[in-house]
Order: structure tokens, then C-alpha cells, then sequence
């Protein structure tokens, strides 16, 4: 085995096409689908099924997937340590979501920046659920998630903190500055809410129950605030989308607490040997991401 022929071989798993991946390395596809066979040649398996125009791993690829990744992290780490190789280089792709992405993540992207200006960090918007997928698939090195469970299946977590969430509404609502709203109160209200998916508006439709309240999908979460400002609904998001808003009485914090817990975390392949440039990014978003992921956020304006 190659560390060439390995690195083609992780490629094209994550991407199940020979044309692609001879295009992401720059290569010719006779180059690709030719280490791809010397590999197989010389484990004496097929690591693909070949249907048509279109290819899948065998089960002895999926084997092979992690042995691959830790074989060439350490092959990355030996041309650091021995090379002297001192600043941390190369590509992370990571999956996000807009709450993460436009709220938490600027202090750890500007301190990539100008820390590590050799890291290229390629940020991936998704759902949680999409997140889990291309991390077991291998098409993320890193993801952030938002759910109520730590534990997940394939994957290791961080687990960065509690998400204080808020549910908001336009100041003037019937129930901004109501004290102790109970959550049988909402389930006659308008809904504006992210994805299907969404681990936060899929908590309250649990809380609220089958039926009750009418969830209208939105999209972004500055379209949201923006349509709960102007009286259309109500809204539950993370309480550090919405702190600026509270702050400045455009928006008003309701008094109710959900019945349930969502935790930041950023999550990995289980199994997977960490690069130095992975271990660093964790190790940065446990201590940047965690520091603001308790933050209070006051019911109404000062």
C-alpha cells in the first residue's frame, strides 16, 4: 500500500465517483481508477462495486476507510515531526449550521485566520442529521451539532455546553411580559421556525404535541426574526441569535422555559485518528465556543 494510493482511495469514497475524484486531486481518471486497482491488486479484495456508472464500497472498503485515515494522519504527523514542520497547514471541512456559523463561530474563525493563516477552513451549512451522515461518510473531517442526545452512532463529541434557547415574540404581544407562560398558552399561536429537522423547532413541536400551533416555515433565522418583529408569530431559537434583539426591545423574551435540553457539540468519525490541525480546532472550539455557550439572556430590554 501507497500513502498515494490510500489518499485516492479515501477521495473517492467520499465522493463514489472516479470522475470526481480525478477532478478534487487533479489528476487523470486513468491515474485514479489505475492506484485504485494496484491498491485492490494488492489487498486481494475489490474496495468497490462498479454498477453501471456509478460505484459503492464493498464491505471491505468501508473496512479499509478508517485504517486509511489513520494511516495518513500519521503519515502527516511524521512529515511534521521529522520535516520540522512547525506551522499547521491544509484543508478541514467542516459541517455548520447558520446558528453556529453566523453567531459562535467568528472569535474561532478569525483566530484560525490569524493564528494558523495555513489551515483553509471550508465551512459546510447542514442539518444536524446531514452533519452525522457526512461525517460517518467521511465528506466532513469535523461537524457541529445541536441535539438533545451526546451520544451518536458512528461518531465521538465534544461536548461543548448547554444552548440556552429563547422563545421570542414582537414587544407588543398578548403574552410579552406575561409572567410564568405555560406552554398550553402557545399551542394556539403562529410558529415561525427553521427546517424540518431542526433539533429546536422539533422540541417545541414535541412540547406543544401533535396539532397544536402552526408552524410556518421560514428559512433563515434573520427571516424569522425579522417576521416575529412584525407581528406574524412567535419563535423559538438559541438566545444568542436573539441577545442584540432582546437588548434593544425589538424583539421581547417570553417567560417560558422549554422542557428540553439541546447541547453544542462538535463531533467526529469514531475511530478516526485526529490530525494536529483537527486536534487544534477542537481543542480551540472547546475553549471558545464553551466560554459563551452559557450566556444569560434577559428577558426585555434593560
Amino acid at each position: 500500500m501507497e500513502i498515494r494510493q490510500l489518499a485516492t482511495f479515501l477521495k473517492t469514497a467520499s465522493v463514489l465517483s472516479f470522475t470526481r475524484a480525478a477532478a478534487d486531486l487533479n489528476y487523470a481518471q486513468s491515474s485514479v481508477t489505475g492506484q485504485i486497482k494496484a491498491l485492490e491488486a494488492d489487498l486481494g479484495v475489490a474496495l468497490f462495486d462498479r454498477l453501471g456508472g456509478r460505484i459503492q464500497l464493498t464491505d471491505a472498503g468501508r473496512r479499509l476507510v478508517p485504517y486509511a485515515e489513520q494511516l495518513l494522519a500519521l503519515a502527516d504527523e511524521a512529515r511534521a515531526d521529522v520535516g520540522g514542520a512547525v506551522e499547521p497547514a491544509g484543508s478541514l471541512v467542516v459541517g455548520t449550521m447558520e446558528s453556529l456559523t453566523s453567531y459562535r463561530m467568528p472569535p474561532l474563525l478569525e483566530l484560525f485566520q490569524h493564528r494558523y493563516p495555513k489551515v483553509e477552513l471550508a465551512l459546510r451549512p447542514s442539518i444536524c442529521a446531514e452533519t452525522l451522515q457526512g461525517l460517518r461518510q467521511g465528506t466532513y473531517d469535523l461537524g457541529f451539532l445541536m441535539e438533545q442526545a451526546t451520544e451518536h452512532e458512528g461518531v465521538e463529541v465534544a461536548v461543548l455546553g448547554r444552548e440556552p434557547l429563547a422563545l421570542v415574540a414582537a414587544p407588543g404581544h398578548e403574552l410579552a411580559g406575561v409572567a410564568g407562560v405555560e406552554t398550553g398558552w402557545l399551542e394556539r399561536q403562529t410558529v415561525l421556525a427553521t427546517e424540518v429537522g431542526c433539533a429546536y423547532r422539533e422540541g417545541l413541536r414535541a412540547a406543544l404535541g401533535e396539532g397544536a400551533g402552526t408552524f410556518r416555515e421560514y428559512g433563515t433565522i434573520e427571516a424569522i426574526k425579522r417576521g416575529v418583529a412584525a407581528g406574524l408569530g412567535i419563535a423559538l431559537l438559541p438566545a444568542v441569535t436573539v441577545a442584540e434583539e432582546i437588548a434593544t426591545g425589538r424583539l421581547a423574551r417570553l417567560d417560558w422555559e422549554p422542557p428540553f435540553t439541546l447541547y453544542t457539540q462538535l463531533a467526529w468519525r469514531r475511530g478516526k485518528r485526529l490530525t494536529r490541525e483537527q486536534r487544534l480546532f477542537v481543542d480551540e472550539a472547546v475553549r471558545l465556543v464553551a466560554e459563551e455557550a452559557t450566556a444569560v439572556v434577559p428577558l426585555s430590554a434593560p
